[in-house]
């Protein structure tokens, strides 16, 4: 199985989770993320400030993907929500990502005693929406012209999933 380890931890794990962040950018970030930095920059930045809830998914030595929480809500006492993102290499795509989603699903709230984990999808992002699903998250609004993407207008899903 898998194993869920911060990207600082090994250089290399840092490396290939930057290359899967530019790989599948489109999918993960708004016209706005990026504000003037560069790619390495921005993705060093969200690793640093997204700890310790940022995990490059390992699979024998190689980064199959990374998960990270954002926007979480809460205080020191108790966490109550946070954000999901969550990327994957194609070739890891299918059962394996269905597994590592559930694990992780479950790992949020018992060890972090999270009540609700969110997750913001474009609506062409077709695999993640069936990953979220297949993990147990409902789709709960649809936030219409939310952001701009590649110079357009985007809306955005918002899914949801409750500790049960």
């Amino acid at each position: 199985m898998a194993e869920f380890r911060n990207p600082f931890d090994n250089p290399a794990y840092f490396e290939q989770a930057l290359f899967l962040y530019i790989k599948y950018l489109r999918y993960l970030d708004d016209d706005y993320a990026l504000n003037g930095m560069t790619i390495y920059d921005y993705f060093y930045n969200l690793v640093q400030r997204t700890s310790p809830f940022f995990f490059a998914i390992v699979e024998n030595g190689i980064v199959s993907g990374f998960v990270y929480l954002d926007n979480i809500i809460g205080d020191s006492e108790s966490l109550h929500s946070a954000e999901l993102t969550t990327c994957f290499d194609k070739r890891f795509w299918g059962n394996y990502t269905k597994e590592c989603a559930r694990f992780f699903i479950k790992y949020c709230f018992e060890k972090y005693g999270f009540q609700k984990i969110k997750a913001l999808v474009y609506p062409d992002n077709s695999r993640v929406k069936t990953l979220l699903k297949n993990a147990g998250f409902v789709k709960e609004a649809l936030l219409k012209n939310e952001t701009l993407r590649n110079g357009k207008l985007q809306d955005i899903e918002l899914y949801s999933v409750f500790k049960n």
